[in-house]
Formats: C-alpha cells, structure tokens, sequence
C-alpha cells in the first residue's frame, strides 16, 4: 500500500522525543513492503503549525496519491486527513485529543466531522474508547482497540550496575525512575512526596516541565532533565522501579517500555496500564491516594530484579505485532473504505 501518515507529533532534529510511537509504527509498517509518506508536525511550539499541516497534507496527498491515509490524533491532525487526504482514512486517538473533545465544544464539533468522515478509528486503550463513544457516539461502531507496543527487541532486560555507570546514576538503596514532563498531570510531587516518606534509595525524573523548580533540591531526587529517546532505555535498565502515578494515562508507553525491559512497575489505576499491568509486574494505584502511593512504592521495591513477569507481560504488545493490526485495518479500509 501507499500510506499517507498524518501526524501532528513526530520526532525532529529539535524534538527527537516526539511523537515517538508514530514513527515506530511507520517503521513497522515500512518493514512489512509498504511505501510510507509524511506530512507531520515534527516541532513543539509555533503559532501555525497545525495551519502549516493542513497545507501539508493537502501537498502531500496530491503528489503521493496514497491508497490509505493513517492519520494520528484525531483533531487537527485527523480533520485535515479526512479533508484534504485524498483517499479513505484511519483514524487514530491517543489522549488528549479525545479529553479536548469533551470539554470544548468547537473541537468536539471537529472531532464528529473527522469522524463521519473516516473508514476506521483506532483507539490506544478500551479506556480511552469509552471515553471517545460517550462523546462521539457515531465513532462506537468505527473503534477497535490497537496500542502503540513496544519494541521488545530494544527494550530488553540488561545489568543494572552496567546502566547505572553508563549514565552516571550513583544510587544506594532501591532505585526508582520517572519518565515523562514534570507537569501536574504526571503527578510528580506527590510521587516525591512518597518517595521521601519512605527515606530508601533514589528517585530520577528524566523529563522537563512547569513543575521542574519545586522538585529541585528534594533529598533523593535527581533531575536529569531530556535525554535522547535512544538513552531511555540505559535509564530504565539502571533503575529498580518505573514509577508513572499520572492523573490519568490514556495508553502508558513509559509504563510498558520498564515492563518489556523487565522491570517492576508503578502505574496509575486510571486510563490504560491496568489492560496490561497483570499482578506480579507492578502496582495499580490511585493516583490521589498519597498512603497508597507510598505503599505501592514499598510494594514495587519487593518485586524479584529483574522482573520476569513484567516481560512477559510486555510480549504480547510488541510493536511488530501492533504494527500487523493496524496493516490489517488500513488494508480493509483501502479495499472498501465503507466497510
């Protein structure tokens, strides 16, 4: 096939982090013989970018000509692909689009129209489209389930010791990360707040963010700020635990990064990880509840190092098998975009 692929995140030479899971479905789908073509916001900020895409898009299309278009959030990224792509489209919703349609009505109104418009819709989590059809009921009969997986061939189990001296992480006691922007969504203070309550080991953030500021000088803390996406994985091997408290996780990528790499796990109750944290991985936890927290954290720490069953957990997500199920919806899409 020749696949548009639409996204409004995509890693670039200023953002290497971005959008991450896009292009490691872009590589699959590359991998498996089909010819891929972009047109994606591959930047953070900048009043007209999402203009910049529309126009994009539109270029993109009338020169590619693309059997199927797979386009990755559903507004704008998604409107402009069912608008402007030329060819049946598939849809795919990871979060914060699906949130920004249930509290802003102009957006909601887009939301219905990309919808109406596409033969498919993929949704990261069972959660998420819940969350999606109680808003836009018409996408209900559109959605199926299809995360974004992981790479358990990058994501491996590997010493400890080793990766703690590769990235410079002198830690005593257990170690635990966090991955992700130091924002209030992510729930970093009340994770540093738990953490210094059990006054044991290490908490690295690898990220950066508003929240940045009132985590520095925390005893035990270390703020590592952004690394490469291609450093994650020595961050993850040096740790004991990955913590990801989050208000709410629509998918929880970072989540199933530490289990592929057979490490223990830390995640909220809300959103996607309980579809993939079984017992024995890791914790579920009420991201609001601080003595819950602090005891998922004692809880985490007891689990065997490294963790088989958190990489057994993890295999079955392997982004090549991902990649598999999303090729068999655009094919269906580009033979019958009516099916």
């Amino acid at each position: 096939m020749r696949i548009l692929l639409v996204s409004q995140m995509y890693p670039g030479p200023d953002a290497p982090d971005l959008g991450v899971f896009v292009a490691g479905l872009e590589r699959e789908l590359e991998a498996r013989g089909h010819t891929v073509a972009l047109a994606v916001v591959d930047a953070r900020g900048g009043r007209h970018r999402h203009l910049l895409l529309a126009r994009d898009v539109a270029v993109t299309a009338r020169r590619f000509r693309p059997d199927v278009v797979y386009a990755h959030f559903l507004v704008p990224a998604g409107l402009w692909a069912a608008l402007a792509g030329r060819a049946p489209v598939v849809l795919t919703a990871h979060g914060q689009d699906v949130e920004n349609a249930r509290t802003r009505p102009l957006v909601r109104r887009a939301t219905r129209l990309a919808v109406r418009h596409a033969s498919a819709v993929i949704a990261v989590s069972t959660w998420l489209r819940d969350r999606l059809v109680e808003v836009v009921p018409e996408a209900g009969p559109l959605t199926t389930v299809i995360d974004c997986g992981v790479d358990v061939e990058r994501f491996v189990p590997a010493d400890a010791a080793a990766a703690r001296r590769r990235v410079g992480w002198d830690v005593a006691g257990t170690a635990f990360l966090c991955l992700g922007t130091l924002s209030e969504r992510k729930n970093v203070l009340r994770l540093a707040r738990a953490f210094e309550r059990r006054g044991e080991g290490g908490l690295a953030f690898v990220g950066d963010g508003p929240l940045r500021e009132a985590l520095a000088g925390r005893r035990g803390v270390r703020l590592v700020g952004r690394v490469p996406h291609d450093e994650v994985p020595d961050w993850i091997a040096a740790s004991d635990v990955v913590c990801q408290p989050s208000l709410a996780e629509p998918f929880g990528l970072a989540t199933l990064e530490a289990m592929a790499s057979a490490r223990s796990v830390v995640a909220t109750s809300v959103g996607g990880p309980s579809e993939f944290v079984p017992p024995g991985a890791g914790v579920l936890v009420d991201p609001l509840d601080d003595d819950a927290l602090r005891a998922a954290l004692d809880t985490a720490a007891s689990l065997p190092r490294p963790n088989g069953a958190a990489r057994a957990a993890a295999l079955p997500h392997d982004v090549r098998v991902q990649a598999a199920l999303v090729e068999e919806i655009l094919e269906r899409a580009a033979r019958d975009p009516r099916a």
